[in-house]
């Protein structure tokens, strides 16, 4: 048995996280475990979609957020990672100052990602765990900032896109409605062909909404479900659902806005439930990582 570890470092617009996972190699196969999981909520997308660029506190946070990094995979043996940045620092004015930044104080190098570099590598996670893999699947990542979206069959992804709309954009009402539209038009386009559609969300607000809804880890949520989920969010206040259902202050707001969007490509794809593999960016990261070294 030959054990690797990796790190992967996901810049995202609602917060940052720090992904440990070890790829075991035994008998000729291949496995991806997680062994640790950091998030530090820093909401950068507060900062990219209202005033265009980063604050000076948040570009201090991420250098010591990347500092706190380096020095967890220094102590778990961690061998090489990928920093990637998605929606809010890709759309920052001063996004190249803060990568630089970062590096030079951290030794941490950021990559930033586009939303189709990022669709292709979330829908490369192993989402197919205890799920039918012949099915035809929309696969969506509802981030802060933009939301990521592939047609899976046969565990092959066939089309993607991405768009800018995530949680932290409509939370602030920053988005634009003729894009609110295009995802409309995507996903009625490449859905409308197939007899039957399941989706399946990845990400941080279905994971969540999976486990407020107590349904076990490899079913499906079902429409009515999260439509019961949805009304019960809009009944309790902020403080309620920090309390009441447990989630963290950074979550509280934007789950609403989340599963909202997850209800309206309900109805566009016509699907009745939704999978929930708990994967995400970082996964697919990880997997990235092993493929390149290999």
């Amino acid at each position: 048995m030959k054990i690797r570890k990796y790190g992967a470092i996901d810049i995202g617009s609602n917060a940052v996280r720090l992904l440990v996972s070890n790829v075991i190699d035994y008998k000729g196969q291949v496995f991806f475990q997680k062994n640790a999981l950091v998030r530090v909520p820093i909401r950068l997308g507060q900062d990219a979609f209202t005033k265009g660029e980063i604050s000076k506190k948040n570009i201090g946070r991420i250098i010591k957020s990347m500092k706190a990094f380096r020095l967890l995979m220094k102590v778990h043996g961690v061998e090489d990672y990928l920093a990637f940045a998605t929606s809010a620092l890709r759309g920052a004015k001063n996004c190249s100052q803060v990568v630089e930044r970062v590096f030079n104080k951290s030794k941490i190098q950021i990559e930033i990602i586009d939303g189709k570099k990022e669709a292709k590598i979330i829908s490369n996670t192993n989402v197919f765990e205890n799920i039918d893999i012949e099915k035809t699947f929309l696969c969506i990542d509802v981030g802060g900032g933009s939301t990521e979206i592939s047609i899976l069959k046969g565990g092959k992804r066939l089309n993607s896109n991405s768009f800018k709309i995530g949680t932290v954009r409509l939370l602030n009402k920053d988005f634009d409605q003729r894009i609110w539209n295009q995802l409309e038009i995507w996903v009625k386009k490449h859905t409308k062909i197939y007899s039957k559609v399941y989706l399946l969300g990845t990400g941080g607000n279905i994971n969540k909404l999976h486990k407020i809804s107590n349904v076990k880890d490899n079913r499906p949520i079902t429409f009515l479900t999260l439509n019961l989920i949805y009304n019960k969010l809009n009944e309790l206040t902020y403080e309620e659902r920090i309390i009441d259902l447990g989630l963290n202050p950074d979550r509280s707001d934007v789950i609403i806005p989340a599963t909202k969007l997850f209800l309206k490509i309900f109805e566009w794809s016509g699907a009745k439930v939704i999978y929930v593999p708990k994967v995400g960016l970082s996964d697919g990261m990880i997997r990235e990582l092993y493929k390149n070294k290999n």
